[in-house]
């Protein structure tokens, strides 16, 4: 399939993802928003359409003019009927784009959190079976999107609520970064280290370190199912 990834800080790329759309031979671009002179496709040259995540708010137009093209092409690729994953910043963005709120986080929640299902989950019940073990995600937010009308609230943490969506059949959204290896978890930390503070909800960079080794592994396992039902299924 013709996957076509939206990147919006040269430290968050797809990670994982790349590494299984390559080798399941899916054609990967990419529109990096960061780079002067950018290029949007059209949507009915793409199958799939995939968000990443980024420092930035969805609210952040002034500063990031950029964002204002980026959700009109997100809102066309959906109604398009096009395959849509977005990651953290990617996820609040679809939101937006199906009408929804996006706010301030309860907690800023920075590290190696475990997420648990929703009664609702059950109604989807391959990522069901993908998460009924409430497994240990990377964290990198202080803000929250609300779950667009119509679609699945799927999982929470002891810290925030509203950590997945669905919508349709074609739409996931993720807080949480399954994505990421230990080199882009080292991006993130090296690029992003002012957000380190004191706060029950944020890790130390050793702390993220650790859990990387300890976790990613699976995440990359839950991210293969995902990617799985979304493209092939």
């Amino acid at each position: 399939m013709k996957v076509h990834s939206l990147q919006h800080v040269p430290f968050e790329g797809l990670g994982y993802i790349g590494n299984w759309l390559t080798k399941n031979n899916h054609t990967i671009a990419s529109t990096r928003f960061y780079e002067s002179g950018y290029h949007l496709p059209e949507a009915e040259d793409i199958d799939v359409l995939i968000v990443m995540g980024g420092p930035m708010g969805v609210y952040d137009e002034d500063s990031f003019p950029w964002l204002k093209e980026e959700k009109a092409f997100i809102s066309n690729c959906i109604q398009s009927g096009k395959r849509v994953l977005g990651i953290c910043l990617g996820a609040q963005l679809i939101a937006e784009c199906l009408g929804t709120n996006v706010d301030k986080a309860a907690h800023k929640e920075i590290g190696w959190f475990p997420v648990m299902c929703t009664q609702e989950s059950k109604q989807l019940g391959w990522f069901y079976e993908l998460f009924k073990d409430n497994p240990t995600v990377f964290h990198w937010h202080g803000d929250r999107f609300e779950i667009p009308k119509e679609g699945l609230n799927l999982l929470s943490s002891d810290a925030n609520t509203n950590q997945a969506f669905y919508y349709s059949e074609n739409v996931i959204g993720l807080q949480f970064h399954l994505e990421v290896t230990e080199e882009t978890v080292g991006l993130i930390s090296e690029n992003c280290a002012d957000e380190l503070c004191e706060n029950p909800w944020v890790q130390t960079r050793e702390q993220i370190k650790t859990g990387t080794m300890i976790y990613a592994d699976n995440c990359n396992w839950i991210m293969e199912g995902i990617l799985q039902n979304l493209l092939d299924g």
